[in-house]
């Protein structure tokens, strides 16, 4: 059942050699890796309106010039990670350039920075895209948990089914977004170049406005960078390219940039020229369509390919996240679980676990957008720091042809993201301080993860590891709970390894079956020694250990080896397991962890 209900969600499984077929061309590649970045045009401007209406409506006009400064930012970034791409194109984006440029601890900050930011990015994109779903039909308001939960899952089954698959069904609503936007602007500059917005509904630029000062300034400009995140992704993902896969990938960088830097101008001048003042249960977006279009169905269109982007967004996460993950458990530092392929070639376990972890997050917040907005923002600008730093000392060691450009370009990208990281830090504490906590426990965890997988090496191997000592036979204990063919199946089986001794143990509750089994398996198995362990605490486990260690004590000293043989039977059904109280699973469970035991279960497979 589980592995029917499995193939009709994910489909058949891939051949290995079917991986090439799983590469992405740009245009599929610009849909699910620009995604991020392109949805954020829907609540970028809306963080920067929400600044500066602490002071007035009328400080409105500073959204222009602090626009232009998050674009002069993107462009930055855009050729930054433009020189990445070419200078590291197996991917890894700023966690590989952070280590191997920085040192191990820039790396492992970068790479646990982006781990968090990936899974608010999916929070964030299903929780922003809910909103959207949610302005336009309120009485859906009470539902915002559940609806973004269950988005959370379809992009999770999408993204198993493989690249390729989620490529081509989430290509479709991306670039009806852009279109959507691209009529919105086009049709808004319209009408106020006609004449048809009034120019009461804002207050004109370089009016004076009390109360505005840097601080606030720098705050809403911080608040606006939170457009660029997912800027980074394409860099992580560039094996996910067709080949060339760097020059690919560096192409559709740009485009992202262009679209990014073209919809996000549009939005900011339309939001100030309509004078669209940010409210709790209505977007910016769906006030500047409404105000433009009316209630109709450009609005209603528009309306769903936001939500739909927002929503789809998630999916850069779940394309760079694993990608990530595999560079990380490479390096030892997470489990090597991440480095698995599933059946459709994707790499499974990253996509369930941030699938998992959104989940929490978003139960967490309510679904509450601009809780994780701040967070996620500043997130993704520690690792733009680090890897445009990283970058400058890698051009500087190197100096290789053209060196002194590229690292003027590092240096202009590193200093602004050092200083968006800074903005946030002092103008956001409150919302941001966590990111002080869960970075060095996340550094701790990856260090603990790399000392075990360091442990297990040096024991584990046999030019280094104590030499194994020699057995000179072996005790079999039997725990045996009555006379039924499963223990007569599991003594034949004891029997046929010829051991030097056979103990078959019974835990009795009382003293009249101790006194009856006993003389039981005298009639039944005389050659073989029977050891009641009487129990008045009704503890089968505890009697049982303590004989174990005892007989182990001594067979250590002669070389013997001790064996616990457990037999089970298993029921035909699954559900059968229910009716039983497993006593052989909690035995096994327990002796597992003792050490110089070998413990080993023979089932019995009943067939009715």
């Amino acid at each position: 059942m589980f592995s029917s209900l499995k193939r009709f969600l994910i489909g058949r499984p891939l051949k290995s050699d079917e991986l090439g077929e799983q590469k992405l061309t740009k245009l599929k590649a610009l849909a699910i890796l620009s995604s991020d970045a392109l949805s954020s045009v829907a609540y970028g401007p809306e963080q920067i309106l929400l600044v500066l209406m602490t002071v007035s409506a009328a400080a409105f006009w500073y959204s222009l010039p602090i626009a232009v400064g998050v674009l002069i930012l993107l462009v930055a970034l855009i050729l930054s990670y433009r020189q990445i791409i070419f200078a590291y194109p197996h991917g890894g984006g700023a966690y590989v350039v952070s280590k191997e440029n920085l040192g191990l601890y820039p790396g492992l900050i970068a790479g646990g920075s982006l781990l968090v930011d990936y899974i608010l990015t999916v929070a964030v994109s299903v929780s922003a895209g809910t909103d959207a779903i949610t302005s336009a039909f309120p009485s859906l308001h009470p539902y915002t948990v559940i609806i973004a939960v269950a988005f959370v899952l379809f992009i999770t089954i999408l993204n198993l089914r493989g690249v390729t698959e989620s490529a081509s069904i989430l290509a479709y609503p991306v670039y009806l977004f852009v279109l959507a936007l691209f009529i919105l602007i086009g049709v808004g500059i319209y009408h106020i170049a006609a004449g048809n917005v009034s120019t009461d509904l804002h207050t004109p630029v370089g009016a004076p406005v009390a109360g505005i000062g840097l601080f606030l300034l720098l705050r809403a400009f911080a608040s606006g960078s939170s457009a660029l995140t997912g800027v980074e992704a394409i860099s992580n993902a560039i094996p996910n390219f067709k080949d060339p896969a760097p020059n690919n990938a560096a192409r559709t960088l740009i485009a992202m940039g262009s679209l990014l830097a073209l919809l996000f101008s549009g939005i900011v001048y339309l939001a100030y020229y309509y004078g669209v003042v940010p409210r709790p249960e209505v977007t910016v977006v769906s006030q500047i369509a409404e105000q433009t279009f009316g209630r109709n169905v450009m609005y209603f269109f528009i309306q769903g390919t936001t939500a739909l982007i927002l929503i789809l967004a998630a999916n850069t996460g779940y394309s760079a996240f694993p990608l990530l993950a595999v560079n990380l458990a490479k390096d030892r530092f997470i489990p090597r679980m991440f480095t698995i392929r599933g059946d459709r070639l994707g790499y499974s376990n990253g996509i369930i676990i941030l699938g998992l972890l959104s989940i929490v997050l978003i139960v967490a917040f309510k679904g509450q957008t601009e809780h994780l907005i701040p967070l996620y923002a500043v997130g993704v600008f520690i690792p733009f720091t680090l890897s445009q730093t990283g970058m400058m000392v890698k051009w500087f060691r190197e100096k290789p042809k053209g060196w002194v450009s590229k690292l003027l370009i590092n240096s202009i990208g590193a200093l602004i993201s050092l200083l968006v990281s800074i903005i946030f830090f002092v103008t956001k504490f409150a919302q941001v301080w966590s990111v002080l906590v869960f970075l060095p426990v996340i550094i701790l965890i990856f260090h603990r993860i790399r000392k075990h997988y360091e442990d297990v090496g040096d024991q584990l191997r046999i030019s280094t590891c104590e030499p194994a000592l020699s057995i000179e036979g072996n005790v079999m204990i039997l725990p045996v709970a009555g006379i039924t063919q499963v223990v007569e199946n599991s003594l034949n089986y004891v029997k046929s390894l010829s051991p030097h001794q056979i103990i078959a143990v019974h835990v009795p509750f009382n003293r009249e079956d101790e006194a009856m089994f006993e003389e039981k398996w005298k009639k039944w198995q005389p050659d073989i020694r029977l050891v009641t362990l009487h129990s008045p605490y009704r503890s089968i486990i505890q009697p049982l250990t303590k004989f174990i260690d005892t007989v182990q004590r001594k067979a250590s000293e002669s070389h013997y080896q001790v064996t616990v043989v457990i037999p089970q039977f298993i029921p035909k059904k699954g559900w059968h397991n229910i009716l039983h109280n497993q006593s052989s699973l909690l035995i096994r469970a327990h002796l597992l962890f003792r050490r110089d035991v070998i413990v080993t279960t023979v089932p019995y497979h009943l067939k009715k």
